[in-house]
C-alpha cells in the first residue's frame, strides 16, 4: 500500500513539473585578458599556450633594471633612516622635540618612497590573476607595451571550472527559478547531464527575446553547445 501511494506521489509530482526548452553554450567560470599597466619592452616570457598557472605566478616581465636599481637605492636610504630614528627614540626625552620630529619625518618619507618605487617595479611584472590555464599568447619577447594603450599579452581561463549560459523564452520569466533542475545534452553526444540553475539574469535580450541563466559544471570543453529542458515546478 505504501509503495502504491509513493508511486502515485511521484507520478503527480512529475505531472506538476513543467519542462522548458533551453539551449546553452559552455564558457569558463573565470576568464581574463591580462595586460601590463607599465610601459616598456617585454624582456622575459615564462609561460606559453597550455601552461597551467596558479594565482600570483609570474607570466612575463618588461625591462626593469633601472626601476630595480632605484628601488634598492631607496631601500638603503630607508635602512639608515630607520637606524637614525631608532637612536633618537632611545633619547627622545633628552633632545629637542623639533629635532626628533625631523628624524621621524625622514623615516616616514623614506618608507613612502620605498612603497612608491616598489609599486612602480611591481607594475613591470605580469602575474596570473587566478588559478587557470593560458589559452592565448598575443605578444612576444621584444614587443613594446604601453600603459596608455594597454594590449593583451595573455588570455587566461579557469582550467576545469565551467558554466553553461542557458537561453529560454521570455514568457517563462516567472516560471524558472534558481534551484530548478536542468537536464541537457551536448551537441553530438547522447549522454544526459544534470545540473542546477544557480543564477537567472534579470533582463530579456532585446534581439531574440530570450532570458539567460547559469548552470555551474566542470571539465567540459569551452565553446561546446547543446540543449535540454529545465524542470520547473
Amino acid at each position: 500500500m505504501r509503495k502504491l501511494i509513493y508511486g502515485l506521489l511521484i507520478f503527480a509530482s512529475s505531472l506538476s513539473a513543467q519542462q522548458i526548452y533551453a539551449t546553452f553554450d559552455v564558457i569558463a567560470q573565470k576568464s581574463a585578458n591580462v595586460a601590463f599597466s607599465s610601459s616598456g619592452i617585454i624582456d622575459k616570457i615564462y609561460v606559453d599556450i597550455g601552461t597551467i598557472v596558479k594565482k600570483g605566478d609570474v607570466l612575463a616581465k618588461v625591462q626593469n633594471d633601472d626601476l630595480g636599481s632605484l628601488l634598492k637605492l631607496h631601500q638603503t636610504t630607508l635602512k639608515f633612516a630607520k637606524k637614525d630614528y631608532d637612536r633618537q627614540v632611545k633619547v627622545k626625552k633628552l633632545i629637542d622635540e623639533a629635532k626628533f620630529d625631523s628624524y621621524a619625518k625622514s623615516y616616514e618619507s623614506a618608507k613612502a618612497q620605498v612603497a612608491y618605487q616598489n609599486a612602480l617595479f611591481e607594475k613591470t611584472i605580469l602575474k596570473a590573476p587566478f588559478d587557470g590555464v593560458i589559452i592565448s599568447k598575443e605578444m612576444e619577447k621584444g614587443d613594446v607595451v604601453s600603459a596608455q594603450m594597454a594590449k593583451t599579452v595573455f588570455k587566461i581561463q579557469s582550467q576545469k571550472k565551467r558554466k553553461l549560459i542557458l537561453q529560454f523564452d521570455q514568457k517563462y520569466h516567472k516560471t524558472v527559478k534558481v534551484g530548478d533542475r536542468y537536464e541537457y545534452k551536448l551537441d553530438g553526444d547522447d549522454k544526459v547531464y544534470i545540473g542546477t540553475i544557480s543564477k537567472i539574469y534579470p533582463y530579456a535580450n532585446n534581439t531574440n527575446r530570450k532570458i539567460s541563466a547559469e548552470v555551474i559544471t566542470s571539465d567540459l570543453l569551452v565553446g561546446l553547445f547543446g540543449d535540454g529542458y529545465i524542470n520547473s515546478k
